[in-house]
């Protein structure tokens, strides 16, 4: 690690080059902060089964409210779904980094250097001021498939919010998340453009049949993620 680095507890967000005093993404203190090496030294990123070609990243033990990140093997290349906060070198290597938005940038400066990997956000989410220690290899603005893996621009919760299926795996990351027996929709973003991304979803998921929905921190079976989704999501907080 070539820079100074340091990861938040509260919620694993990598601050790069500089130590504020707050965490810019959830407003913790300093306090609650540990170098990137001391994470790596402290957790490690384990990897849970979705079915043969997709798997879960998850830091052990729990880093705070990270999310999860997740692995698919395409048979052209290893490629993520957004990127674990913890630095972990054992990790197989990724070719791509997909990311669903700007919030779950987790170490993948570091990752993107390790693995030689090709990192990629949408255009939209790419210029907000969290991203500017970052490094991302291209930048999208249209839907896009790579390596069977199919790329949908939402917007709403972020204005680059971006969807992705692969095979019959629906991965929606934290734009809806289960509440008891209900969906909500992700609260920090504007309420009008998120519902109406809702029906954007609608629109994607219309004429395809799904096994699995991986969102953020879960994996549940596609039936019953519908029959909540059909239900309408609410919006409301974590």
């Amino acid at each position: 690690m070539n820079r100074e680095q340091h990861v938040c507890l509260v919620c694993g967000f990598n601050m790069i080059g500089f130590h504020p005093s707050h965490c810019p993404f959830c407003g913790a203190s300093s306090k609650h902060f540990i170098t990137a090496e001391e994470c790596s030294a402290r957790f490690r990123v384990t990897s849970t089964p979705v079915n043969q070609k997709v798997s879960r990243l998850n830091s052990q033990p729990a880093l705070g409210i990270e999310h999860a990140a997740y692995r698919i093997e395409t048979g052209n290349g290893a490629c993520w779904i957004d990127c674990p906060s913890c630095f972990d070198t054992s990790l197989a290597k990724a070719d791509t980094i997909l990311f669903t938005h700007h919030h779950f940038l987790g170490a993948s400066n570091l990752y993107r250097d390790h693995f030689e990997a090709e990192v990629r956000i949408h255009q939209l989410d790419s210029t907000h001021d969290i991203c500017r220690p970052f490094s991302f290899d291209a930048t999208f603005q249209e839907n896009f498939v790579h390596n069977g893996i199919e790329a949908f621009h939402i917007g709403g919760h972020t204005p680059g919010f971006t969807c992705y299926i692969f095979e019959d795996v629906f991965f929606i990351c934290d734009y809806v998340f289960l509440d008891g027996d209900r969906l909500k929709y992700n609260p920090f973003g504007p309420a009008d453009l998120t519902i109406a991304g809702g029906r954007v979803i609608e629109e994607i998921i219309s004429d395809r049949q799904f096994s699995t929905v991986c969102g953020y921190n879960y994996v549940i079976g596609y039936g019953e993620w519908k029959r909540r989704f059909d239900a309408g999501p609410i919006f409301g907080g974590y």
